[in-house]
């Protein structure tokens, strides 16, 4: 047997280690939401408290025009609908009018001035939560339609005990073209993160676009005071703030869904995630770390596998752990994209994965370095 070269060892050894490290993720954290079922309670068990839907919206007539009716005709016994229209110069305010003479449930609250106490939808969305006559909060966007109208039972369901947070699903709709493909497969394994981190008892972000919590949560950490100069981060930053292991849930039941409208173009697309990726610099160090390692370490996996293939380096040891990964990746993917009802993105993940993992280095530099944008 040849002896392997000092060279040849150490890229062998990084290799491993990187596959490894991404062995720990998939088996110890997101196998934990591959194979997730909800536990099965009787009928007479399950409570349904009211529940306060809040939404703030600024020059959004044409989507609230679209989304808000499904919002108000949900089947649930008691429930409101605020919706806080924050100066906007469209026809908002006239259609929240004639809406609320129809459905009794929705309560506008119209905010003429730009009081920018607050960057972003802050500021509207906390006069929404504070209005809100619920204990239990159930926030959405304006672009955001949810798929049947057993959303709010759904989400509402998931309270008993010491519950305090339900962490939702939000997809966006199915369109044509690659950049909707990139963009759902980039939506997927966000929450492939966020939710599988709270099943391992490391709950640290929600998506605004469905996210419940109890109101005096929110008031006992008095809201968004600590974030305030942050555009965005009222669902990541907030749930990053006062979700814990025993007081947050998930829900990921087909009928609790929430679909919203992708940005239509990749540039669009990159400035949203650019926004987003900005209040990643708040996070807990220990969730930066753990986020970090993962994403590292699979685009040093990527490129080392790339170079030992390209220079003919222990090619044996290198198809042997490719494909131990790709037979992981294949069955926990394939089970998440199940669990969350999109087999399309699975389907094209193996393309999918290395152009994600060419737009790597840009998140990075975006997350680290980028400006975060007013809410407009």
């Amino acid at each position: 047997m040849d002896s392997f070269s000092t060279t040849e060892t150490l890229f062998l050894a990084s290799l491993l280690f990187l596959f490894l490290v991404q062995m720990v993720f998939y088996w110890a954290i997101f196998v934990r939401l591959a194979f997730y079922k909800e536990k099965k309670r009787e009928e007479k068990e399950v409570a349904f408290p009211p529940v306060s839907v809040v939404i703030a919206a600024r020059n959004e007539y044409y989507r609230l025009k679209e989304n808000l009716p499904v919002i108000l005709e949900q089947d649930y016994p008691e429930f409101e609908v605020v919706v806080v229209n924050h100066a906007s110069d469209d026809e908002t305010k006239a259609l929240l009018k004639e809406l609320s003479g129809k459905y009794k449930c929705l309560k506008p609250i119209n905010i003429e001035e730009d009081l920018n106490f607050f960057k972003g939808k802050k500021f509207p969305l906390s006069i929404g939560i504070k209005s809100a006559h619920h204990e239990i909060l159930l926030l959405t966007d304006a672009d955001c339609r949810p798929i049947s109208n057993q959303w709010i039972r759904r989400m509402a369901s998931s309270y008993q005990g010491k519950t305090e947070v339900v962490l939702g699903y939000g997809p966006y709709q199915r369109e044509k073209g690659f950049v909707n493909l990139l963009i759902r497969y980039d939506a997927l394994l966000v929450a492939m993160n966020y939710l599988s981190f709270a099943l391992s008892g490391i709950p640290y972000m929600g998506v605004g676009r469905n996210l419940s919590y109890k109101k005096k949560l929110f008031i006992k950490n008095r809201g968004f005071i600590s974030n305030y100069n942050i555009a965005s981060g009222d669902d990541d930053l907030f749930i990053g703030q006062v979700a814990r292991k025993r007081n947050t849930v998930i829900q990921i039941h087909p009928e609790s869904f929430v679909y919203s409208e992708p940005k239509r173009g990749l540039r669009a697309w990159l400035i949203q995630k650019k926004r987003h990726l900005t209040t990643g610099k708040k996070y807990n160090p220990g969730i930066k770390i753990l986020l970090a390692l993962f994403s590292m370490s699979q685009w040093f996996y990527y490129l080392l596998f790339i170079v030992m293939l390209l220079f003919g380096i222990e090619i044996f040891g290198v198809l042997i752990i490719v494909g131990l990964r790709l037979l992981t990746r294949i069955i926990i993917h394939n089970k998440i994209s199940r669990q969350l009802h999109d087999r399309q993105i699975f389907v094209f993940s193996l393309l999918l994965e290395p152009v994600y993992m060419l737009l790597l280095p840009f998140f990075a530099i975006q997350g680290l370095f980028g400006k975060n944008r007013q809410w407009k």
